[in-house]
Order: structure tokens, then C-alpha cells, then sequence
């Protein structure tokens, strides 16, 4: 009876749903990288050239070569690496200050809480650099190298932050924050939700989800984020696109350039690329949770409720 009440107050500690969250972002990275790159250059397609997500990516195989597909998979991986170690590691630590300290139950309200703050921190610590990065080196045109502004994602950090300043590598990071904010206060508040309407799985409980259990979980908690935070992407995207180096930009922030997309291509717009989110954030979701939770089932069988293996 106690060692059923001791292990009833453990929890996993947050440096292990940081680790779990890493590993996920790896397999997630290298599955569904070319569904981003699709994306990015729908939302920078202003002329019209791309009719579909199926013509963008067979046009961008035919004219650049399969694995410009991929462009961008570097600062991508150790994008999604490093931001679901935060995330995950993060919210852990969140959704504790949020408990409350009688019960140690966690409100609704206080897990979206914790998802929105570590939306908002993975933002600005992580997101909003890496992906100016990843932006201006998929939407370069070209087989030549000669002919690339950026060779790489070093060199592309180093021309930005020599030509616009250390600041450049933090364009458009309102909407990122506005972006990421809500898609993880949804997120997190809906895969539990799920666990506990499918599968009966309640955090702390020494169930571990199958693999496609948790993928189920993971890709309906990822599809209302995208269709919610849609002009945040593409706002996003754009002042992340544009260089500061000639000096005037199209864009002055946020709430000019939804103004100015709006007024110039139409309410519709600004949700350009969300097919393609949707093919791509709901997927990538299913395959971080189903990694994710594997390690962190693992870790509370093994560690918390000594379940022999």
C-alpha cells in the first residue's frame, strides 16, 4: 500500500520528456521534411508558379533535383531536436507550477497554460532563429552553388547577422510566438484529452500506449493548431523570407503585413500552405508521441511503477 502511494507521487522528471521529445523530433525531421519544403515555397509563391502541392513538389524535384526536397534538413532536424527537448522538458516543468497544491491535480486551464508558455519560450529561444535559417535557404532557386546567396545554414546565420544585424535572426518573431503559443496550449490540452477518451490513459497511471495508439492521439491533437494559427504561419513566413539588407522592406511587422496580404492577394491568403501543414503537422505529431511516449511508458514502468520487463 505505501509503495503504491509513493509511486502514485512520482512523476517523470522533466529531463526525461526533454530527451523523449528529442528523439521524436529526429524521426519526425527526417520523415516529413519535404512536405515543409512544399509548403514554404506555397506560402512564397506569390506569381502563381505552383499549382498544388503535387505540381510544387514534382516541379521542385524536376527543375532542382530530389534532394532539394530535403533543403533545409539540417537547421530543421536540430531545429525540432532542440525545440521538443525544450518543449516537452518545459511544459514538464510547467504543468508542475500549475498544480494544484492540495490535490496535485492539473485544471485544464492550467495545462494550457503551461502549453502556451512553452510555446512561447521554445519560440524565442529556438524556433524563430532556426527557421529564418531554414526559410532563406528553401526558398533559393537555383542548381548552381555559385549562383546561391547562402552556401549552407552557417554561412546563411553568419550573412544575416553581418548584413541586418543579430536581430535579423529573429524576424517575425511575433507571429512565431502567437503561432507556437496556441498551437501548444491546444496541443497538449487535446492528446491528453485523447488519451483519456480512447485509450483510458491517464498521465501517472503506468499504462503504456502502443505505438499506434499514441500516433492516433498525437495526429488529432495536431490538426486544430494549423487551421487556428494559419495567418500567424504565413505572416511568419514572409518577414522571415524578406532580407533587410537593401535597406526597405515590404513588410514594417505582424499586423502590416496581414494588412498588406490581405489588401493585395485576399482574405484566403493568409491561409495559404495549409494543406500542406495539415499534411505535414498532424503526421508529425503522430510520429513524435509515438516516439515519445514509448521512452517516456519505459521510464514510468521501469523507474517509477517497478514493472519487471
Amino acid at each position: 500500500m505505501t509503495g503504491k502511494t509513493e509511486s502514485s507521487k512520482k512523476s517523470i522528471p522533466p529531463y526525461m520528456k526533454a530527451v523523449s521529445g528529442s528523439f521524436g523530433g529526429i524521426v519526425e525531421a527526417c520523415c516529413l521534411q519535404p512536405i515543409d519544403v512544399i509548403k514554404t515555397r506555397l506560402q512564397l509563391d506569390r506569381s502563381g508558379s505552383y499549382r498544388g502541392i503535387i505540381h510544387c513538389g514534382t516541379t521542385v524535384a524536376r527543375t532542382e533535383g530530389v534532394r532539394a526536397l530535403w533543403k533545409g534538413l539540417t537547421p530543421f532536424a536540430t531545429h525540432l531536436t532542440l525545440k521538443y527537448a525544450l518543449r516537452m522538458g518545459s511544459n514538464s516543468v510547467l504543468q508542475s507550477a500549475f498544480k494544484d497544491s492540495q490535490t496535485g491535480n492539473l485544471s485544464n486551464r492550467g495545462r494550457m497554460m503551461a502549453g502556451f508558455g512553452a510555446g512561447v519560450l521554445e519560440a524565442l529561444a529556438i524556433v524563430t532563429p532556426f527557421e529564418v535559417v531554414k526559410i532563406r535557404l528553401q526558398q533559393q532557386r537555383g542548381l548552381s552553388p555559385e549562383l546561391l546567396k547562402y552556401k549552407g545554414p552557417l554561412h546563411c546565420a553568419h550573412t544575416i547577422i553581418r548584413e541586418e544585424g543579430m536581430l535579423g535572426l529573429w524576424a517575425g518573431a511575433a507571429p512565431t510566438v502567437m503561432r507556437n503559443g496556441t498551437n501548444q496550449a491546444a496541443m497538449f490540452t487535446a492528446k491528453n484529452a485523447f488519451d483519456t477518451i480512447l485509450w483510458s490513459k491517464h498521465e501517472g497511471d503506468g499504462k503504456m500506449l502502443q505505438p499506434w495508439q499514441s500516433m492516433i492521439s498525437g495526429f488529432l491533437a495536431g490538426t486544430a493548431g494549423p487551421i487556428c494559427t494559419g495567418p500567424f504561419d504565413v505572416v511568419k513566413t514572409r518577414l522571415m523570407a524578406q532580407s533587410r539588407s537593401g535597406g526597405q522592406v515590404k513588410y514594417q511587422g505582424m499586423f502590416h503585413a496581414i494588412r498588406t496580404i490581405y489588401m493585395e492577394e485576399g482574405l484566403f491568403s493568409l491561409w495559404k500552405g495549409l494543406l500542406p501543414r495539415l499534411m505535414r503537422i498532424p503526421p508529425g505529431q503522430a510520429t513524435m508521441w509515438a516516439v515519445a511516449d514509448q521512452i517516456t511508458g519505459f521510464y514510468e514502468r521501469t523507474y517509477i511503477h517497478n514493472v519487471p520487463l
